[in-house]
């Protein structure tokens, strides 16, 4: 969850609610745990690969959504990897001063990441512990070095303010940023697919999520709070880098520090493709396990013991899609995707709950908390939608007819392999 992207964020967040940005993360965690407890629930009692198709097959017993559910999982984490590969080439290149072949050192690194996944999950373990451990200490240095401009402004102004500060607060508002912060918390899904090689995954996998996911939001708290005391707002909004200009601010002695934090942004994005390149090896090797996708991606390495040959097939669609180009937009409709695939799971989680049966051990939610999951990520979905469709902005309405395109092609493939069978 500690991506680069809460580098830029805050500063869109500040354009809309001044100094009261901290109360967007906090709304949005309480949107995102909703999902999260439920994803808590199912990966404890149902641990295995390609957790969400899983669940959704199990619950809803549809094996056409459960391959639309995986397919869209599998591209978010695909089109994750082809966007970030690319910007750890862009950011090389301003690294070390030199003109470099963009997609090919993209693939390059692709492939490395590939090789530390083939390695074995313990290697891969590691090197994300590594990548968290460096991009977390970019957050907390910002946060030590500006603590002690705490208390300099109000936290209640915002921009929208007319009869006194935090009069423009309105409910509105705060669900405006929630939508956009939303999406700083969107990697605890991944644990789903990996849950099958948790050791004790009733106990950890939900310690694990819930603690990692309250961890994350005190710690965007905290450096929303840090942004705002040590830079005006309306300054703060405006600037492309505006942690990076929080950071030269509270720190001026700190020289060089523009390529450290190139060095954080580097290793931020790598552990975000480690992770997705992890997760989609597991989905598609637990997809080929329920029989969704061809047996062959379900074989595992006699020696390593991972999914070699769904890695080998992940490492040539990554490939294809960074030479291919254009995938900016592809990732933005997964966006939505993923949010389609919360929804379901929040219904998967009311349907096993009200079966009888079922596993009720381990980590349990109310009823309550699926429903309202299931009720947040719909609003999100058509809020996105909305916005998309009424942007003025050309081709705004891409990424949503992308994500439409991409289920009806992901139903046509599977009545098309049912067909062939």
């Amino acid at each position: 969850m500690l991506g680069a992207g809460i580098y830029a964020l805050v500063g869109r967040a500040a354009e809309s609610l001044g100094n009261a940005v901290w109360l967007a993360f906090l709304a949005a965690m309480v949107a995102a745990l909703l999902t999260g407890l439920s994803y808590a629930c199912v990966g404890g009692r149902y641990a295995k690969a390609g957790g969400a198709a899983y669940v959704t097959q199990r619950a809803l017993g549809r094996p056409a959504i459960s391959y639309m559910v995986g397919i869209a999982v599998m591209m978010s984490g695909l089109t994750s990897m082809a966007t970030g590969s690319q910007a750890i080439a862009e950011n090389l290149e301003k690294a070390v001063g030199m003109a470099l072949p963009i997609k090919l050192v993209a693939i390059a690194l692709v492939f490395l990441v590939g090789c530390v996944i083939y390695r074995g999950m313990k290697e891969s373990m590691w090197v994300n512990v590594v990548c968290t451990v460096v991009e977390a200490s970019g957050l907390l240095f910002i946060i030590a070095v500006g603590m002690r401009f705490w208390g300099g402004v109000n936290y209640l102004e915002t921009p929208a303010d007319s009869s006194g500060i935090g009069s423009g607060i309105t409910l509105a508002l705060v669900l405006q940023g929630a939508v956009l912060m939303f999406f700083s918390f969107i990697g605890f899904e991944d644990i789903l697919n990996v849950s099958e090689e948790v050791k004790d995954p009733k106990r950890d996998v939900p310690f694990g999520l819930i603690g990692a996911m309250i961890l994350a939001t005190l710690i965007y708290m905290a450096v929303a709070i840090t942004a705002v005391s040590v830079l005006p707002w309306r300054e703060l909004a405006a600037s492309k880098t505006p942690l990076m200009e929080v950071a030269h601010r509270a720190a001026p002695w700190f020289h060089g520090i523009d390529r450290v934090y190139l060095g954080i942004t580097i290793f931020a994005i790598g552990n975000t493709a480690l992770l997705n390149y992890l997760m989609g090896s597991r989905l598609l090797y637990g997809m080929s396990r329920q029989g969704l996708l061809p047996e062959a991606l379900g074989k595992i390495h006699p020696q390593r013991h991972t999914p070699h040959r769904a890695i080998l097939v992940l490492f040539v669609i990554v490939s294809l899609l960074i030479l291919s180009g254009g995938v900016k937009p592809l990732a933005e409709a997964t966006v939505l995707l993923l949010l389609v695939v919360f929804t379901l799971v929040n219904v998967s989680l009311i349907v096993l709950k009200r079966r009888e049966g079922e596993p009720t051990d381990g980590f349990d939610v109310p009823l309550l908390v699926p429903i309202l999951g299931a009720l947040v990520c719909t609003l999100l979905v058509v809020v996105r939608v909305q916005a998309a469709f009424t942007d003025p902005k050309p081709g705004a309405a891409v990424a949503p007819l992308i994500a439409l395109a991409i289920f009806a092609v992901s139903f046509g493939l599977y009545f098309r392999s049912r067909v062939s069978r």
